[in-house]
C-alpha cells in the first residue's frame, strides 16, 4: 500500500483525561508520525460540518454535544498502509469488542466516549485533513 496519510482525533474525553502524549507516543511506536496536528475547542457547527454524515442518526446530537464539551487534538498521521494501521491502533468502536493493547481497550470509556477518531479510508483521510488543515499547513 504504501506510505500514505490519515487523520485522528484525540476526542474531548482523552485530552481531559490527559492522555494526549501516551496516544501520540503509541502512534509514533506504531510507525505513525504526526505531520500536522493542533489542539481546538471544535465549535457547534466545525462538529456538525464534520460529522454531517451521521446526521440523521439518532446519536448526532449527543456526539456534537461531546465533540464541542471541550478542546480536542487533530492529527494528520503519515506513515506506511496509515489508514489502515491508524484502525488496528485504535480498536472497535465499542472497547467492550475491541482488542488488548488497543487505544480504545486502554482508554476508552464507552461507546460514545471512545476517545479517539480515525478516518476509514484513505478518500475520508484526504476529506477530513482538508476539513481541519489548509494544504499549506501539512508537512
Amino acid at each position: 500500500m504504501g506510505i500514505e496519510r490519515t487523520f485522528s482525533i484525540i476526542k474531548p474525553d482523552g485530552v481531559e483525561r490527559n492522555l494526549v502524549g501516551k496516544i501520540i507516543g503509541r502512534f509514533e511506536e506504531e510507525g505513525l508520525r504526526p505531520v500536522a496536528i493542533r489542539r481546538q475547542h471544535l465549535s457547534q457547527a466545525e462538529a456538525e460540518g464534520f460529522y454531517a454524515v451521521h446526521s440523521e442518526r439518532p446519536f448526532f446530537g449527543e456526539l456534537v454535544e461531546f465533540m464541542t464539551r471541550s478542546p480536542v487534538v487533530l492529527m494528520a498521521l503519515e506513515g506506511e498502509n496509515a489508514v489502515a494501521r491508524n484502525r488496528e491502533i485504535m480498536g472497535a468502536t465499542n472497547p467492550s469488542e475491541a482488542a488488548d493493547n488497543t487505544l480504545r481497550k486502554l482508554y476508552a470509556e464507552s461507546i460514545g466516549e471512545n476517545t479517539v477518531h480515525g478516518s476509514d479510508s484513505a478518500e475520508n483521510a484526504a476529506i477530513e485533513i482538508a476539513y481541519f488543515f489548509p494544504a499549506s499547513t501539512v508537512g
